[in-house]
C-alpha cells in the first residue's frame, strides 16, 4: 500500500458526491494509494435560521475543513468553488480545478406545478439571484430558504414557496435534473463566480502533482478571472456580484461577463470584457475597474 490521501468534505449528499468525483480520479491515477473521505458538519450547515452575511458569510462552510487540513487530519478539501472565500489563507492554496459542469442558474417549481404562483414567495437566499430574477419577474417577492438541496426541495413541495432558484450543477450531480423547470441563460442571470467548478484545496509546499490530470486549464483560467473580478470590487461571497467567463473558439481568449450592485446607491452595473487566457486575473481586475468607473 502506498501513501494515504484523506479528502475532507462537508457531510451533505451533494458535497460527498463531489468529493467522490475527486476520490474516483485519485483511485485511478494513484492505484497504490489509500484514498478516503473524511466528512464533517460545518458551522454554515448548522446555522440555518439566519442570513449568511449576518453570521460570517460563506467562509462558515470551509472553516472546519480548513482546520482539518492545518491539523493534518486531511490532505485535501473539495469545495464548490462558488462557496470558497475570495481571500484564502496563504498556507491553504487551491491546487486544482475540475472541468466545469453546467454553470447556469435554474428555476425549480413545486412538484406538479407548471408556472410560478406569485401569490406565494420565491424561496431564495442569494441577493445576486434575487436581483436578476426580479428583472425578469418584477412581481416576485422573496423569503429566505437555507439548507441542503433536498431540504429546499422538500420545503418547496410542502407549499412554503412558489419556486426556488438553484444551480444546475448541483441538481445534475445529485441526479435531480428532472426537477429543473427552466434554465436561465448566462445573459439572463449571470452565475456566481466559480459556479459549476469544483476546487481542490491543499497545503502550501506539498507536492500535489498527482492532481495534474484532474486540473482543467480552461476552467482554472475562468475561475481565476471570475474571482479576480469579485476581489476587484471588494466583494465577498455574499454580496450581489456575479461573474462568468468562457473560453472563445480560438482557445486563447477569455470572455468575462460581470454584474455588480453598488452597495451605496443600489445602482446595478453589468459589463463584458475579453482578454488573454494567459492573464485571467488581469482580465478580472480590468473589468472590475471598468465597472467601478461607470
Amino acid at each position: 500500500m502506498g501513501r494515504r490521501i484523506i479528502i475532507g468534505s462537508r457531510e451533505s449528499r451533494l458535497a460527498v458526491i463531489q468529493s467522490e468525483l475527486v476520490l474516483n480520479y485519485l483511485r485511478r491515477a494513484c492505484p497504490d494509494a489509500d484514498v478516503q473521505i473524511l466528512t464533517m458538519k460545518t458551522t454554515g450547515d448548522r446555522i440555518l435560521d439566519r442570513e449568511l452575511e449576518n453570521v460570517g458569510g460563506k467562509g462558515l462552510f470551509v472553516k472546519e475543513l480548513d482546520r482539518a487540513l492545518l491539523e493534518h487530519r486531511s490532505d485535501l478539501s473539495v469545495h464548490s468553488l462558488k462557496d470558497v472565500p475570495m481571500e484564502l489563507p496563504r498556507e491553504l492554496p487551491l491546487v486544482a480545478f475540475s472541468g466545469r459542469e453546467d454553470p447556469r442558474d435554474v428555476l425549480v417549481l413545486p412538484k406538479g406545478a407548471t408556472e410560478i404562483d406569485f401569490s406565494r414567495p420565491v424561496g431564495c437566499s442569494s441577493r445576486r439571484r434575487m436581483l436578476q430574477f426580479q428583472r425578469l419577474y418584477p412581481q416576485a417577492r422573496f423569503e429566505t430558504i437555507r439548507g441542503n438541496v433536498q431540504t429546499r426541495l422538500r420545503r418547496l413541495d410542502d407549499g412554503e414557496f412558489s419556486a426556488t432558484l438553484l444551480a444546475a450543477a448541483g441538481l445534475k450531480r445529485l441526479g435531480l435534473e428532472e426537477r429543473i423547470s427552466r434554465y436561465f441563460s448566462v445573459d439572463e442571470m449571470i452565475p456566481a463566480a466559480g459556479q459549476g467548478i469544483l476546487a481542490v484545496q491543499g497545503r502550501a509546499g506539498e507536492d500535489c502533482s498527482y492532481l495534474n490530470g484532474y486540473n482543467d486549464p480552461q476552467a482554472a483560467a475562468c475561475a481565476l478571472a471570475e474571482r479576480a473580478f469579485v476581489r476587484g470590487l471588494g466583494g465577498g461571497c455574499s454580496e450581489p456580484i456575479a461573474a462568468h467567463a468562457t473560453v472563445e473558439e480560438d482557445g486563447r481568449t477569455l470572455r468575462l461577463r460581470g454584474f455588480y450592485q453598488n452597495p451605496v446607491d443600489g445602482r446595478i452595473s453589468t459589463g463584458v470584457l475579453t482578454g488573454s487566457m494567459e492573464a485571467p486575473e488581469q482580465l478580472g481586475t480590468e473589468l472590475a475597474e471598468q465597472i467601478l468607473r461607470g
